[in-house]
């Protein structure tokens, strides 16, 4: 498999996969890692390129389906075990930890996920499809009648998330359904992206069926423009922007943690540090507020004592189990948490949390603070490492507390409340028990299935068998 094209910085050079193969822009962005150091340049195509790949996108046929599950399988195993774009598996992810900041650990068990949902990417795509359809009208069911599960459109262009590699699992479910698919990839990250597209496209998928485009802000807008549907990762305004259209909008996860007075959280400490600062406490789906029917201040120390114990190390290092930043960044960050803790008790973190690390950059240490009423507003705030909001949580409260969670962790025996939070519709996801946020596997939906977004069904009967030519085709998954 080619090499990219190295530079006497050996800075690796990152093109473009366009609907012709790799395109080498002529606008190009050195990429740093968090120490300063510059690894690579990345070239951003102009809206010009973009709209010529998304009318490629749109001209292309998809793979039969047989063939679509048999290229990600394929590609699956050359992402792994490969040498893609010059780099094997473990370069790979010790660049992906120097440059986006998430620790090594975080990174393998994230990269992996890909793997594993790009070998089961059959299994996936057919788990949203109601029980009553069928995958293809050539289906014996249709003879009768039956719903049959289609696309709702034809390309997807994905805004990819840097802050976390795990994210680029869920489109793959998409292009197992007959999408074809633009990539937007972040400046932050955009090694997982790269990699993978390169690897779809060595299992099979042609350059017209997956596409990588790098861009600056002008031109991104016009990759979702392009498409059908799409997919937008991004704070409250990227939400706002874009709820009840064609592109799905991935915001802040604010997911919790609930305790309620017949639990006792110190059986439970382990399950709810560990949601706090699993993943390096970057994941939307780490806890970020912990309400306690009680005096909440027991915890806080509890969760502060053992936070504090989490060492400060590169990234990179296969012991880092926290986040970290260029040096600037971090600073950002933690003025913009000591701003928003104003009001609330300081367990950790109140003097600020970063902490300079001996070859540049900066680690985001833990941050544990006690708010004054369930519904301050602090608990809304989420940031980029584990800092959680512990506060008091009452039954005249009730639900209003625990809305717009992705994830819920519930430590109550009180079903009827249980019920409550199940028919809140801004709850995505009820754990009951020592189960923790961050827990996902491939089969269940992470909020919602994307499957639901992106297909439909629709009603066939027929009278006549389909030509044998055809009958390996498949219609939608």
């Amino acid at each position: 498999m080619a090499e990219p094209e190295q530079t006497e910085g050996t800075l690796i050079e990152l093109d473009a996969l366009g609907p012709n193969g790799p395109f080498a822009a002529r606008n190009r962005v050195t990429l740093h890692d968090v120490a300063g150091r510059p690894v690579a340049r990345l070239g951003l195509v102009p809206k010009l390129f973009v709209s010529r790949t998304m009318a490629a996108l749109h001209r292309a046929e998809p793979l039969p389906f047989a063939e679509r599950i048999a290229a990600l399988a394929r590609a699956a195993r050359i992402f792994q075990d490969e040498t893609v774009a010059g780099l094997d598996y473990t370069a790979y992810r010790q660049l992906v930890a120097r440059v986006s900041g998430v620790p090594l650990s975080v990174v393998h068990a994230a990269t992996d996920a890909i793997v594993e949902a790009a070998e089961q990417a059959e299994h996936l795509a057919a788990q949203p499809r109601p029980a009553g359809a069928v995958a293809d009208w050539r289906d014996p069911a249709t003879r009768a009648g039956s719903a049959v599960w289609t696309r709702r459109g034809d390309v997807f262009a994905v805004h990819a998330a840097g802050n976390h590699p795990g994210p680029h699992s869920l489109w793959l479910e998409a292009l197992a359904l007959g999408y074809r698919i633009a990539v937007r990839p972040s400046r932050r990250e955009p090694f997982t992206p790269h990699r993978l597209v390169t690897a779809l496209r060595a299992a099979g998928f042609g350059a017209d069926q997956v596409v990588l485009l790098p861009t600056d802000h002008d031109a991104a807008d016009e990759i979702l423009r392009g498409a059908d549907y799409g997919l937008v990762y991004g704070g409250d305004e990227v939400v706002r922007k874009y709820a009840g259209s064609t592109v799905l909008p991935q915001g802040p996860g604010r997911s919790k943690i609930l305790v309620t007075a017949d639990a006792d959280w110190r059986d439970h400490l382990d399950t709810i540090v560990d949601s706090i600062s699993h993943q390096g406490g970057v994941a939307c789906i780490n806890a970020t507020t912990v309400l306690v029917e009680g005096d909440p201040a027991p915890l806080a120390d509890a969760l502060a004592e053992r936070l504090a114990a989490l060492p400060a190390l590169p990234p990179e290092d296969p012991k880092a189990v926290l986040p970290a930043q260029p040096l600037d960044g971090a600073r950002a960050i933690e003025a913009y948490l000591l701003n928003q803790a104003r009001g609330t008790v300081a367990h950790l973190g109140g003097d600020g949390v970063v902490e300079e690390l001996p070859g540049g950059g900066a680690v985001l240490r833990p941050a544990v603070h006690r708010l004054p009423r369930p519904d301050a507003p602090q608990a809304g705030v989420e940031l980029p490492f584990p800092c959680v909001w512990v506060g008091p949580w009452t039954r005249e409260a009730g639900v209003a507390p625990l809305r717009h969670s992705l994830v819920l962790t519930a430590f109550t025996g009180d079903d009827d409340l249980v019920d409550r939070l199940l028919r809140e519709p801004t709850i995505s996801n009820v754990y009951l028990g020592d189960h923790p946020t961050y827990w996902i596997r491939p089969g269940v939906p992470h909020d919602g299935w994307l499957g639901e977004f992106l297909m439909r069904t629709k009603t066939v009967i027929r009278d006549r068998d389909p030509s044998p030519d055809g009958a390996t085709r498949g219609s939608a998954s």
